[in-house]
């Protein structure tokens, strides 16, 4: 059964901080502790996988390496290590199977090439705040390794056969007396997939696969923010021997925008406003995200800073639920480089109307309060 994604299991975003990993981690572990949970058969597994996905992502090199590749990147022995318990059992089980495995009949190695899988790769993609909204179906180039044409994959010479390795005898792993105990270690001819190839496909080498560049169709759905990943199954790097291929993550990463600044769904807008319009009130005009306008009516004696909704202008909900909005901050613009005309007007003005400036009025009114109670 295919592992869950670490970042699904802890629900954190893929751009959570180190903190963020940790509170998801206590909150789950509490939420799923097997002790809390004596009627549920399935919550020490499940409280098992939270383990694993929390040593993974607290650890920032385990974290990039999954980041890059998945699963794929702890496979063969690289997986996380709990306490040292699973490290003891591993040994162990490994021990067993040296002393009764050939008593039993068991034969370890299997004698076959060992297809594996790919490697996952990543892909980090750029789009416009325009295009998150929108959505867009964008053609990507990928370098990656494909499987080799000449071969199918298998590395060998069309038509050859690969032959037994003599070290190991087809088992893939070669052992060693210790003691009173065997170790086995992988086989270092064939690389423990028990097998040789004498006739090497000149094509790839006897790699079974060749670095190409591929074209792929990505769709991007809209809504989109950056830290979203999307996962092309089967599109990674492909596998050894007939493997399968592993998976291309793409990794999204939105552009700041000239007029907008996201929040989740909602947007935010700055508008500049004179004085006059936000003295006497007005209607202004302003862009919204799908190329179009709203008018926008300002109520007398705004202040900057005010804002204003207008409903479902914003950013699309990823996985459905409608939109956000898009909220206008107005932004009171002083004029400047006056006329003598203008500055005589504007003398004129303040000497009628200082007393009608709410926050002044209130300020000033505070400093005489404050000064009369210094001096007593």
């Amino acid at each position: 059964m295919s592992k869950r994604d670490y970042y699904e299991l802890l629900e954190i975003q893929v751009s959570a901080s180190a903190e963020e990993v940790k509170k998801a981690y206590r909150k789950k572990a509490k939420e799923l502790h097997p002790d809390r949970n004596s009627d549920n058969p399935k919550a020490e597994e499940q409280f098992k996988e939270v383990n694993e996905a929390h040593e993974i992502l607290k650890d920032a090199e385990k974290r990039a390496a999954y980041d890059r590749y998945g699963h794929a990147a702890f496979e063969g022995g690289g997986g996380p290590r709990g306490g040292g318990q699973g490290d003891f059992s591993s040994a162990f089980s490994d021990v067993f199977d040296d002393l009764f495995g050939d008593f039993m009949g068991g034969q370890r190695g299997g004698g076959r090439p060992r297809a594996t899988r790919g490697s996952d790769l990543r892909y980090n993609l750029r789009v416009s705040l325009e295009e998150a909204f929108s959505g867009l179906q964008k053609t990507i180039d990928v370098p990656t390794s494909v499987a080799c044409g000449e071969c199918s994959g298998t590395g060998a010479e069309s038509g050859a056969e690969p032959i037994t390795c003599p070290t190991c005898s087809g088992m893939g792993k070669v052992r060693a007396q210790q003691g009173f105990f065997t170790v086995e270690r992988t086989c270092p001819t064939c690389q423990g997939a028990g097998q040789m190839i004498n006739n090497p496909c000149k094509a790839c080498s006897g790699a079974g696969r060749t670095e190409k560049e591929r074209s792929l169709s990505v769709n991007i759905p809209a809504g989109v923010e950056t830290g979203t990943r999307i996962r092309l199954a089967g599109e990674g790097e492909a596998g050894l021997r007939g493997g399968p291929s592993g998976d291309l993550y793409i990794f999204i990463e939105v552009n700041e925008h000239d007029l907008f600044q996201r929040e989740s769904v909602n947007l935010y807008c700055h508008v500049p406003v004179s004085i006059g319009t936000a003295a006497l009130g007005g209607d202004i005009e302003v862009p919204t995200i799908d190329g179009g306008r709203s008018r926008v009516k300002v109520p007398a004696g705004s202040q900057s800073g005010r804002q204003m909704r207008l409903r479902s202008k914003g950013m699309p909900a990823l996985r459905g639920g409608g939109s956000g909005d898009m909220f206008i901050e107005l932004a009171v613009e002083t004029p400047v480089n006056l006329t003598t005309r203008q500055k005589e007007i504007m003398r004129e003005f303040e000497d009628v109307a200082a007393e009608n400036n709410p926050n002044g009025s209130s300020f000033f009114s505070k400093v005489k309060t404050f000064w009369d109670s210094m001096k007593s």
